[in-house]
């Protein structure tokens, strides 16, 4: 027999003898636990997730020249879209369970990259926060509202830097919305069109269920991949990003692309929790996937001296949304990354937002694109205040954010809220129906099933320990 417990049959020990209140703090990482890091000493980073756009943030982070990659870790560790990771860090640990990973070599690692399905952030998530890890999550945090609450209250509570991967969020667009508003250039903005209209992977796709099972193949721990969500049969189809078609694994267009939208105008403009979400138009409803568009309609109720303010969102190739007679072109940033899968055509409507404000409209574009005041003349007499550049970029601001030396942009307090309004949007596109919303309760009051929806799906047998970190 070992002479000690390993940490995950301690965890569940612990759980089984009364939960939470029963864990002793020398389980569960804190502030007091984490090893100290002086000013220009590099962060010790493992990333989980390093195919697709964790590769993207692997490379990221190595741009820096702030971290040391000590481990990388993958449920396909060695298959081809994990390869450019590997190669790029020779030096780094791997594993294939995140669990693993931090039982061997937890006391080395000072900070989580987290870049995998949505459905699964949270695990790792919690359990890297609970050893006193920050945390740098890709978008949305969560799968549920109740998983982001629960990320919100972890951060505060162990006390670490935490940085939501909406990379625009450190960029531009955030420093001209902040200065625009605190002038008085946005002001009293009753209505905003958010709007991504490029083919997604669930477009033209028909299902009657899930998909058949598939022999697991051996490269893989399916296991470890689904995490605490429901038991599913294993298909190749559910992986590569086509999880995001799947309401039991991501969160659509909507929760892809919305942080990278209108992510600025939620937190300037105080926006908060909606108290109506309304899915005013939908073209194939479905159980199981996405729609192939919709229309979604947040209502936000008045803040302070703001008006109430209504936010619609249009996904769907051609469900457009109305715009301007002076919007002219889409704006165009290069440094948005492709997507994965589908397509963004350049002649198409590029994803973007119209913002219509007290005597202004502006047209926005998506991630770090900066707002244009139209039509072009309103914008002529006016004195713009002058924009502070880009003192880190979303990883620099993070590692910054793990020493102390700065706040992260898109901390949980900030990216939590956002993240929870699109998860409202997400549950009016399950449910097809119009939502209201008690933010003092986080309660939907008016349906059953939407307001279960909150809490997501139990936890398998087995993963129920990390809703109690």
């Amino acid at each position: 027999m070992k002479n000690q417990l390993d940490r995950r049959t301690l965890l569940q020990g612990l759980l089984a003898a009364g939960g939470y209140a029963a864990m002793p703090t020398m389980v569960f990482g804190a502030a007091s636990r984490r090893r100290p890091i002086s000013a220009n000493e590099k962060i010790n980073l493992a990333c989980v997730g390093i195919g697709n756009r964790g590769n993207d943030d692997v490379k990221g982070f190595l741009a820096t020249g702030l971290v040391n990659i000590v481990a990388l870790c993958d449920t396909e560790i060695g298959e081809k879209r994990t390869v450019d990771s590997l190669l790029a860090c020779p030096d780094a640990k791997q594993f294939q369970d995140f669990r693993k990973m931090f039982d061997t070599m937890g006391k080395d690692i000072d900070a989580v990259c987290i870049a995998i399905p949505d459905h699964s952030h949270f695990a790792v998530a919690m359990l890297a926060m609970s050893l006193g890890k920050h945390v740098y999550v890709e978008k949305p945090l969560a799968h549920s509202f109740k998983q982001i609450q629960l990320l919100m209250d972890a951060e505060k509570r162990h006390k670490v830097a935490c940085q939501m991967g909406n990379q625009g969020h450190s960029e531009a667009n955030y420093f001209q919305f902040k200065a625009w508003t605190e002038a008085g250039v946005i002001k009293n903005v009753k209505r905003i069109d958010a709007f991504m209209n490029s083919s997604r992977r669930w477009h033209g796709m028909h299902v009657d269920g899930y998909l058949q099972e598939l022999l697991i193949p051996e490269y893989l721990d399916w296991n470890v991949w689904l995490t605490t969500a429901l038991d599913h049969k294993y298909n190749f189809k559910y992986l590569n990003g086509d999880w995001r078609s799947w309401y039991d694994f991501g969160n659509g267009a909507l929760g892809d692309w919305g942080a990278h939208i209108f992510d600025t105008a939620h937190e300037f403009l105080h926006l908060g929790l909606p108290t109506e979400v309304e899915l005013t138009h939908v073209e194939g409803h479905d159980p199981y996937i996405f729609p192939q568009a919709s229309t979604i309609a947040f209502r936000f109720p008045k803040r302070g001296d703001m008006p109430p303010c209504e936010l619609t969102w249009y996904d769907g190739l051609k469900n457009l949304p109305p715009l301007p007679a002076s919007f002219g072109g889409s704006i165009v940033d290069p440094t948005i990354p492709p997507p994965t899968s589908g397509k963004i055509e350049p002649k198409s409507l590029l994803p973007g937002k119209v913002i219509y404000g007290e005597g202004l409209t502006f047209k926005g574009g998506s991630h770090a694109s900066t707002l244009e005041i139209i039509p072009k003349d309103a914008a002529k007499d006016l004195h713009l205040p002058t924009v502070q550049k880009t003192p880190s970029n979303h990883y620099v601001n993070f590692i910054r954010g793990c020493r102390g030396e700065e706040v992260c942009r898109s901390n949980f307090s900030v990216s939590g809220p956002l993240s929870q309004v699109m998860n409202l949007g997400v549950i009016a596109q399950r449910v097809n129906a119009k939502l209201k919303f008690d933010a003092k309760t986080n309660q939907i009051t008016n349906h059953k099933v939407a307001n279960e929806l909150l809490n997501g799906v139990p936890p398998r047998k087995g993963w129920e320990q990390y809703y109690k970190m």
